[in-house]
């Protein structure tokens, strides 16, 4: 897989065409499972770690129900790289920090991959634009089989399958929705909402997962426990709260334009303004900005902007994906400049043939 061609596509969850898009970036159902004849990570030698490489890479690149996978060797990717898969949503940071033989395989429309060597020997993840948790459950649900007829899975009768942390174990599923809340961020009822999320054992994490603090307003929502528990089950316990969710942001967004019209459309104004004309920008303010526009996209109080464009920013304007795209590495004051360059590109109107304004 080339990377520099990827960085200039859009992965099929930013899209924005799924269920309830407007609030729901994404759904993701990720599963965690080990090969029965090789100790857990922690425990594997480098050769161990070597042959778990080999032996999934091979079978599943060579299985012909899953034709338009490539492979990527993570271990000998350059930091600005691997940090580009993390960006792209495609890897872990835990995975691209490790050490060791490690790698992944990559659907050509980014709907899925299969992390091989992170803390389980296999990490296999779906992820869908919107609210679409069944449609990944189906999807995840071939693919682990799939697999699973190529290797043979540690798995106990009673706990179900073994995984390298406790809270995996049974059926080493997590399943996760990242919602964009600005409103309920803005009227200052995120707080308790998540303790509400916390008290039915639902974790809250940032945009980039376990660990990552939330930017552009976006958390995702998942469950913390599988032991115990069905997929079917941890399935509807998330999608039942997810809709209440949104429901809570729409009424804060219908709050705000009741209330306070004005201040919110300036708001949102002065963001793309800034987006639009700044010279130099860092990531997080970026991010922030984002947030604002998105929403007024998203509530008709700017035309000319597709939801598309502003998701692919998100993850487009992250500091490697601008030097992949730039086509050389940069250092942070150059990062700044080259995002505000390509925010410019992406949303400054342009003239039409006719000498009219076009986006």
């Amino acid at each position: 897989m080339n990377l520099d061609e990827l960085a200039e596509r859009c992965g099929e969850w930013l899209k924005g065409s799924g269920p309830e898009s407007d609030i729901v970036m994404s759904s993701r159902i990720r599963l965690a499972r080990n090969l029965a004849d090789y100790p857990f990570i922690r425990r594997c030698t480098e050769q161990d770690r070597a042959k778990i490489l080999r032996t999934l890479r091979d079978r599943i690149l060579n299985s012909q129900e899953l034709p338009n996978v490539s492979y990527v060797d993570v271990a000998a990717l350059a930091p600005v790289d691997r940090q580009f898969l993390v960006e792209r949503q495609l890897i872990s940071r835990e995975l691209s920090e490790s050490e060791g033989s490690r790698g992944v395989l990559i659907d050509a429309e980014e709907k899925f991959s299969v992390m091989i060597n992170e803390e389980d020997h296999v990490r296999i993840q779906v992820m869908s634009s919107g609210l679409a948790l069944q449609s990944a459950w189906e999807q995840i649900n071939r693919i682990d089989d799939l697999i699973e007829q190529k290797v043979t899975y540690a798995f106990h009768e009673r706990l179900g399958y073994l995984t390298a942390c406790p809270t995996n174990v049974g059926t080493g599923m997590r399943v996760s929705v990242m919602l964009h809340l600005p409103a309920l961020v803005i009227t200052k009822q995120i707080d308790k909402v998540f303790r509400s999320l916390q008290k039915i054992s639902l974790a809250v994490r940032g945009l980039y997962g376990e660990g990552s603090q939330a930017m552009g307003d976006f958390y995702q929502i998942s469950n913390q426990i599988t032991l115990g528990r069905r997929e079917d089950e941890l399935i509807r316990q998330v999608s039942e709260v997810v809709p209440v969710m949104i429901d809570y942001e729409r009424r804060a967004r219908e709050f705000l334009i009741k209330q306070s019209q004005k201040d919110l459309h300036d708001r949102v104004s002065r963001a793309y303004g800034i987006l639009c004309t700044a010279q130099t920008i860092s990531s997080e303010e970026t991010m922030m900005l984002l947030s604002s526009v998105r929403m007024g996209v998203n509530l008709g109080l700017i035309e000319d902007v597709a939801i598309p464009t502003i998701n692919q920013l998100f993850i487009h304007t992250q500091p490697a994906h601008l030097q992949k795209i730039r086509g050389m590495e940069l250092d942070t004051a150059d990062r700044n400049v080259e995002r505000a360059h390509y925010l410019q590109r992406q949303l400054r109107p342009r003239k039409a043939d006719d000498g009219t304004e076009k986006n």
